[in-house]
């Protein structure tokens, strides 16, 4: 594993290079890269866990048991994300795509603003608010606003069974786990962007990455990863990550 670089000056120009000559590089990213799209970390103070209690309104149990509790979440979630655009970190990841420098990447944020910034390969472990599915028959459709503003419960047209948006609830699988341990395993970079990777199994990825002697490069506001993996990052980018992706892109580009 490479030894963190402590010159500032030469930090971004250092880990532009690893994303340069990476056989694979893939973006681990978090709530912290929607917050500055206005987007509230869900565990955050006023996020949406401040106002609905995961175990009473986001479990499988709950949406099973009482479908009407669980879409009082479940519009409050909509609400909160409509009209949301993406900003400079999520255009930068999409032109890294472009660039070739950024296989994918594996997101916990249910928002689809990367997908709306223009990037191709997304992997969601915790699903897409956007879509509603029948967890009975799998019929699935796109989320029409109207619904939102239903005070019922919309059930599927092929069974009649309530749909739910696609999104993981506390007690379902993760999705896509096999794409996930898929790109994980062949990533010899890993950029952990907007998030402490406290939550499993996005937390097992980037041990799994140092373990197979991929390199990490951690850009949060504030450094969090060691504390909450025990993986010390090769480089840590701080700051707004408006600017800081931005200015690793613009490095990358430098070097291409």
């Amino acid at each position: 594993m490479h030894q963190p670089i402590e010159n500032p000056k030469k930090k971004a120009a250092n880990a532009a290079t690893l994303l340069a000559t990476a056989r694979q590089s893939v973006a681990l990213t978090g709530a912290g890269i929607s917050v500055p799209s206005g987007i509230p970390d869900f565990r955050s103070a006023g996020g949406l866990w401040s106002h609905f209690q995961p175990d009473e309104y986001a479990t499988l149990d709950v949406f099973l048991q009482n479908p009407a509790k669980a879409w009082q979440l479940f519009r409050a979630m909509a609400e909160m994300l409509a009209d949301k655009e993406p900003n400079p970190a999520h255009y930068a990841l999409a032109t890294l795509e472009g660039h070739g420098r950024l296989t994918a990447i594996i997101t916990q944020n249910i928002d689809g603003l990367h997908q709306a910034a223009g990037s191709k390969y997304v992997v969601e472990m915790h699903g897409g608010s956007n879509i509603l599915h029948c967890l009975r028959c799998g019929y699935e459709e796109a989320l029409d606003t109207t619904r939102l503003r239903e005070n019922t419960v919309p059930a599927c047209p092929e069974c009649g069974f309530s749909l739910k948006p696609k999104v993981v609830l506390f007690g379902e699988n993760v999705a896509e786990l096999e794409s996930v341990h898929g790109l994980a395993s062949g990533c010899d970079v890993l950029l952990v962007i907007g998030t402490s990777a406290q939550v499993y199994p996005a937390a097992a990825l980037p041990g799994l990455v140092s373990r197979q002697g991929g390199s990490i490069i951690e850009m949060n506001r504030e450094p969090s990863l060691a504390a909450a993996t025990g993986i010390q990052p090769d480089f840590f980018l701080g700051g707004d990550i408006r600017e800081s992706l931005p200015r690793l892109l613009k490095e990358v580009e430098q070097q291409l």
